[in-house]
């Protein structure tokens, strides 16, 4: 899948705040595929090994969800 475009334009909050959770939720998945993790494995190689774009589908079609943490 590519990045949701659609998706992506129809969004109304903050888009920093989607930028670093698709950014972390990337890092996670990649770390995850390091790991040799069966689950992380089958999503990212069935999406050609594009875990940033996996992560923003994830996020946009509330798959997983984000919460911000107050320092």
């Amino acid at each position: 899948m590519i990045f949701p475009l659609e998706k992506l334009i129809q969004y109304e909050k903050n888009m920093y705040e989607v930028t670093v959770a698709s950014s972390r939720r990337s890092y996670q998945l990649s770390m995850l595929y390091a790991a040799q993790d069966g689950q992380a494995r089958y999503h990212i190689d069935t999406n050609d090994g594009k875990v940033v774009s996996l992560a923003a589908k994830e996020i946009f079609t509330k798959e997983i969800d984000f919460i911000l943490e107050k320092e």
